[in-house]
């Protein structure tokens, strides 16, 4: 028995087992030592595997190891526990030698009973290269020709540790199948049938329980001998899961997910500087040049009392501090500065300005701005980045990267990673601009080619609404308007023009103009609309044979229209649609009613299968005409689309204008500024994506009719009051 001597401070000899073991891991030869030590005789022992005398869970390890320090031929020691016959383990110090002459390729080995205080560290090799190899913070691993692992030092047994698996003693693909671990087998015997090294293998492994994933950056050579034959395989791997390299990677992916979800110029601005603080700066600000127009006076009519000039307006900022002490603008402001900052000089040469270490010295571009100065003690900034925002040719602006609590400067593998997302954001920005811009025409034309007045004469009282989309797409096509006819007659129209955009509201105009002469020459609805699908084939078949390309009205196709007339003298509404959603109809008891009109084809196709229906309606009915955008969601289908409407409509007292903001505001699902009226605040949590558009028209009767105009004809035949 072994009895360790308590609380002694170095390493103890119990006793040496002498045995002798071949290449293969078999025990040839046993001494007195070795029975005393470990328990077996020389009859149980000799002829069987080494295995026996190691803990089970350390045997392929050890057996592994055994093979390939055998096929090297050279003396080696180490340490290991060892098992005895009784199962109870044993420390031991293990001193191998090969054996020579007669051919023999057995190994003397030799092993010294030890018992080490707690404190002392576990025994590295004995020469100074496996010191450093045992020790080393890089996990390294030796493979034999085959790829199973004979030997690991203590980094990659902590990483073996981790994964809940031991490699040496197991080829890869053993311990997870899989075609990463085949394609590293495979990789390991081509080194060493090649000798050609391998060099930074990027190689992804999961860790057991937990979604982490660790990356390694692996080297794989081959090892020989004196003579040059090959021994086994070297691979060594350093962990860059969190290298810097790979969080700028991470960081830019992440910046793409957060940075432009919108086409609002303000909003992306807004966004890279909530991506950047605390992740990369302690305050930035995104300031926009002229080029990106944020409203107010231009910047180049405004002056300054000092030397500076405005060049930006603050479109985005963000700080590690609440109340952002760092910023002498708030968003919206004009930004001044001198002409010799750093800002200018950026904006100039659209070149980046990099100062780890901000010069606030007497005799700098700091001087012309004193203001600034003092904020910059004041908040304690000492590093700055200045990045010009550029997308497709055109300067947008700057981004102004600031730190201040963080005591670290930043460096140029930051200046780069800041270049990168800036020009992300910047296609961002120019995007929503390219929007935003195209956008504002697109709302400006379709104001100016919708009727500015609707008034309904004598027969109707008019009411109407017209709603952009908040898409991408920008605005659409859809158009309403109402046309005097003779006899005291009135036509109504609501049509809509496939696409979005400006094309769209010019296709808008071109229709309503050409409706407006069909219905001049006083058609009955299901012709105008025949008409005007004559005419729009007619007019797309000249628009494509003509040089240039498709014209507006090649692209017209698909466009669809509901067209009604009501005669006063009769009460009698006339209706024809294209396929367009059918009117409603809301009658003085309330009642609401979708009459069963024909839908026909849309205009553009050629077919011109239209019909007209005809109903009396009783003094006071509503009409109402309308585009698809009302109705239709991603929601809900178009029969909840029409219940909905009719509920939304069946308010016979109510004042039309009053009827119409109602409609509206039940229907759609935002609170907005609409062309002729304010909608009031309501709860609508979501965005429009279609245009929506609204027609409403009160019928009158004859006898009102007359009464109106007999009132008029006496007021114009009173005297006017001089004055």
């Amino acid at each position: 028995m072994i009895n360790p001597t308590a609380g002694t401070s170095e390493s103890t000899r119990m006793g040496t087992a002498v045995a002798m073991i071949d290449v293969r891991g078999t025990v040839t030869g046993w001494t007195e030592g070795a029975g005393e030590l470990l328990g077996y005789t020389a009859a149980e022992i000799v002829g069987r595997s080494a295995t026996l005398l190691m803990k089970p869970r350390l045997a392929p390890r050890g057996l592994a190891e055994w093979i390939w320090r055998a096929r090297l031929r050279e003396p080696w020691s180490g340490r290991t526990e060892l098992r005895r016959r009784d199962g109870t383990g044993v420390r031991a110090s293990i001193e191998a030698f090969p054996l020579s002459g007669g051919g023999r390729k057995d190994w003397l080995v030799m092993a010294t009973a030890v018992t080490v205080t707690e404190a002392s560290p576990r025994t590295p090799p004995q020469t100074p290269l496996g010191t450093a190899l045992a020790r080393s913070p890089i996990a390294v691993s030796i493979c034999d020709g085959d790829g199973r692992y004979v030997w690991v030092n203590e980094e990659a047994e902590r990483w073996d540790r981790l994964v809940h698996n031991q490699r040496v003693g197991h080829v890869l693909t053993e311990l997870w199948p899989g075609s990463e671990s085949g394609a590293v087998v495979a990789l390991i015997r081509r080194v060493f049938e090649t000798g050609v090294p391998v060099i930074e293998r990027e190689q992804r492994w999961p860790v057991p329980d937990t979604d982490e994933e660790r990356v390694f950056s692996c080297m794989y050579f081959r090892l020989d001998d004196a003579e040059g034959r090959p021994l086994g395989v070297c691979c060594m791997a350093t962990d860059i899961s969190r290298s810097d390299g790979r969080k700028h990677l991470l960081v830019l992916s992440e910046a793409g997910k957060n940075i432009g979800t919108t086409l609002d110029v303000m909003r992306t601005a807004q966004e890279l500087a909530d991506f950047a603080v605390p992740r990369l700066a302690d305050y930035i600000t995104i300031d926009l040049a002229e080029s990106v127009p944020l409203g107010g006076e231009p910047l180049q009519r405004l002056t300054s009392p000092d030397q500076r000039v405005p060049v930006f307006r603050r479109a985005g900022a963000a700080s590690i501090h609440s109340g952002m002490p760092e910023s002498l603008w708030g968003i919206g402001d004009v930004v001044f500065v001198p002409p010799s900052s750093p800002f200018t000089r950026a904006l100039c040469s659209r070149e980046s300005h990099y100062e780890p270490v901000l010069d606030t010295s007497p005799g700098t571009w700091l001087d012309q701005d004193p203001d600034r100065l003092r904020n910059i003690r004041a908040t304690g900034m000492h590093s700055l980045i200045i990045v010009p925002l550029q997308a497709r040719g055109t300067l947008l602006g700057e981004a102004v990267f600031v730190r201040n609590d963080n005591p670290v400067s930043f460096s140029r593998d930051e200046l780069l990673l800041f270049q990168e997302i800036a020009g992300r954001a910047s296609l961002s920005l120019d995007n929503a601009r390219r929007f935003t811009r195209e956008r504002a025409a697109s709302l400006a034309l379709q104001r100016n080619l919708l009727p500015q007045r609707l008034a309904g004469g004598k027969a109707i009282e008019v009411a109407s609404r017209y709603l952009p989309a908040d898409t991408h797409e920008g605005v659409g096509g859809d158009w309403f308007d109402v046309i005097h006819l003779p006899g005291d007659r009135v036509g109504l129209v609501v049509g809509d023009v496939v696409g979005h955009g400006i094309n769209a509201a010019a296709r808008m105009g071109q229709f309503r103009t050409v409706v407006r002469t069909l219905a001049e020459l006083d058609l009955p609805p299901h012709e105008l609309l025949s008409r005007l699908d004559s005419l729009v084939v007619r007019l797309a078949e000249q628009d494509s044979g003509e040089a240039g390309g498709p014209g507006l009205w090649s692209q017209a196709m698909g466009a669809t229209c509901v067209y009604a007339v009501y005669d006063l003298s009769t009460r009698i509404c006339t209706m024809a649609r294209a396929g367009h959603p059918p009117p409603a109809v809301l009658t003085p008891d309330g009642g609401v009613t979708f009459p069963e009109l024909p839908a026909g084809t849309p205009i553009g196709t050629g077919l011109s299968s239209y019909e007209s229906r005809s109903i009396e309606l009783p003094e006071g009915s509503v009409i109402a005409l309308y585009t698809d955008g009302l109705i239709e969601s991603r929601e809900a289908d178009l029969d909840e689309g029409l219940r909905r409407l009719g509920s939304a409509l069946a308010h016979p007292g109510v004042p039309l204008e009053d009827l119409c903001t109602e409609v509206i505001t039940a229907m759609s699902l935002k609170p907005r500024r609409t062309s002729g009226a304010v909608i009031p605040d309501a709860a609508m949590p979501e965005l429009l994506d279609d245009d929506i558009a609204l027609l409403l028209a009160r019928t009158r009767g004859p006898s009102r009719g007359r009464n109106r105009r007999a009132v008029t004809e006496d007021r114009e035949q009173r005297p006017r009051p001089r004055g």
